[in-house]
């Protein structure tokens, strides 16, 4: 499995970069280690652990297998970014593997902001293609995957539905565009449960979650019981359990099976990973990905997130090698490719692809920077023809406008009066430069409507407030709202501001004992906690808090972190207050 440890990131900085620090082939050496082989006791069925949150789960299964029949193997050393290199060393092999941590579709990561250690799953389709140790998958029987949705089998790159539209503007009738469709969405599926079918191909059995997980202790819980009651006999035996099953029969535990080696879903692993193998040097991918080029573009389409993380994947010296350059250049000047895959991109219906589309075409040389620019203007115009916006298609042309590149005009869009007048309208417009529309955004926060706030929390988590003099706008209009879920939204968001302006956060305190409902007063903590104190009374304000907090039966709060803080902080006389916000 691709698996490594990389340094924490922050909420704005993807795992993605932060897994750039690692070279490919150190990578490799210790991503191997999660299955390869050890030379101990063969009557032993080693149990390899890759604990990256909590160890409820990996301590139940050792408290209650028997010692003289299972072994136990945590791979991660923490501390030791190269721990599965090192395991790898030790001659591992896992019989069982068992990974703790939350799930995000694209890790498995900690809740502790602290912990450094979580498993790109890229990297595991990486490793998994690359059968880099020859025992890898040798003795595998079982995997126990305990996180959220790692068993998810529902379609997110695509749908059967997308699929017919593109193919009957391909020329497919519409029957033809039904079966097809039907056939390429169960080839081409992208969902959390194949892609784990993938990577751990022809293990017997893979076990996970179609939805929620239980929490640690209560999933510990649940195994304690499964092993009890006779389940320790079939652990490791490669055989899907019905008494497991049923023991967390509350929850959305399911058992799967990896690709096996022949049928439509080995075929296409084969071709996924022809992107990913790392034995394979980079023109031959190259070649290959001109290849795909030469199909269906409906077929395109599904091998897009593959095409993707493959041209973002090569360096610029191996971009710069004359067997890749020249490949690249292949592609580049080949016009009746080109020409298909941009007809194609902007007649897609989804603007997220179509933004995908363009972008991957401007990397191939398809566009320059130009034509790119006047591409994703295209896809902002299509998003904005819409009679309403939500909340995704704000972050959608938020992110897309991330730096500013693709800024338009107001009226160069040619709205109607009921679209200027829309929240989410407002909040795009605002992303895409519209000065007018910010300012209408800050007023927004503080408005009672609760869609019209959720829409500035969104466009303030891309564009938080700098300026002190909109910051004391928006402070003062959201303490003058009435006790509501838009208060507590409004509150929430400047919780993600790092508040340095002594009057914003008098203001906030001062609002405090006034507050009529636990949430309130939790959302004002927020940001209190968060916030530069060092020109406050901090004495005075414990004691605000102290004397007028409402009670609640939730236990611990946020409000308890916010009087830890308030002890341990210094006494300070008021100060000039200190004119800058940030971010948290």
């Amino acid at each position: 499995m691709p698996w490594r440890i990389a340094p924490a990131f922050t909420e704005h900085e993807p795992r993605s970069t932060a897994m750039n620090a690692f070279s490919r082939p150190t990578l490799l050496v210790a991503l191997i280690a999660a299955f390869a082989c050890t030379n101990v006791l063969a009557e032993k069925k080693t149990v390899c652990t890759i604990t990256v949150n909590s160890d409820n789960e990996k301590e139940a299964m050792r408290a209650r297998l028997p010692h003289d029949k299972f072994q136990f193997v945590e791979l991660v050393e923490h501390g030791r970014p190269d721990w599965l290199e090192s395991a790898c060393q030790k001659k591992v092999q896992c019989d069982v593997l068992v990974i703790s941590g939350h799930f995000a579709g694209t890790n498995f990561f900690s809740e502790e902001i602290a912990t450094q250690e979580f498993l790109p799953v890229e990297e595991m389709e990486r490793v998994s293609c690359s059968d880099s140790c020859p025992g890898l998958f040798s003795k595998l029987k079982e995997v126990y995957l305990f996180g959220c949705n790692t068993l998810n089998g529902e379609t997110f790159e695509s749908n059967t539905a997308e699929l017919a539209r593109n193919l009957m503007r391909a020329g497919s009738t519409k029957a033809e565009a039904d079966r097809l469709s039907r056939e390429m969405s169960g080839r081409y599926s992208e969902t959390n449960r194949d892609r784990m079918r993938r990577i751990f191909a022809n293990v017997p059995v893979i076990y996970g979650f179609s939805a929620k997980a239980p929490l640690g202790p209560s999933a510990a819980g649940s195994l304690s019981r499964y092993l009890q009651s006779g389940g320790a006999a079939e652990v490791g035996s490669g055989r899907s359990s019905a008494r497991l099953l049923g023991q967390f029969a509350s929850t959305s535990l399911m058992a799967s099976s990896g690709v096996g080696s022949t049928g439509p879903l080995a075929a296409y692993r084969q071709e996924v990973c022809q992107f990913y193998d790392d034995r394979k040097p980079e023109e031959a991918k190259v070649d290959f990905l001109h290849k795909i080029f030469a199909r269906n573009m409906t077929e395109v389409r599904m091998f897009l997130q593959h095409i993707e993380k493959f041209s973002s994947s090569m360096t610029d010296a191996e971009r710069q090698s004359p067997a890749v350059a020249a490949g690249l250049l292949s592609i580049a000047h080949d016009s009746a490719a080109r020409d298909r895959y941009l007809a194609f991109a902007r007649g897609i219906d989804r603007p997220e692809i179509k933004a995908r589309m363009v972008k991957l075409a401007g990397g191939l040389g398809w566009l320059d920077a130009g034509g790119l620019r006047e591409e994703l203007v295209g896809v902002t115009k299509d998003v904005l023809a819409q009679k309403t916006l939500n909340t995704n298609d704000v972050d959608f042309v938020c992110a897309l406008n991330e730096k500013g590149q693709i800024d338009t005009p107001r009226d160069q869009y040619r709205l109607s009066a009921a679209q200027l007048a829309d929240a989410g309208h407002s909040a795009v417009l605002a992303c895409l430069g519209s000065s007018d529309d910010h300012q209408r955004q800050v007023s927004a926060l503080s408005s009672n409507d609760v869609r019209d706030v959720q829409i500035a929390q969104v466009y303030f988590r891309h564009r938080p407030i700098t300026d002190v003099a909109e910051l004391r706008v928006a402070t003062a209009g959201i303490s003058r709202m009435p006790e509501s879920e838009a208060k507590v939204l409004a509150l929430e968001t400047l919780a993600h501001h790092y508040l340095t302006d002594r009057e914003s956060i008098e203001r906030l305190a001062s609002a405090y004992p006034h507050a009529d409902s636990v949430g309130v007063q939790r959302a004002i903590a927020g940001i209190l906690l968060r916030a530069d104190l060092k020109s406050i009374d901090t004495p005075e304000l414990l004691r605000t808090i102290n004397e007028h907090r409402l009670r609640s039966s939730g236990g611990r709060d946020i409000v308890d972190a916010l009087i830890r803080r308030l002890r341990t902080a210094p006494a300070t006389a008021m100060a000039t207050p200190v004119m800058a916000t940030g971010t948290n």
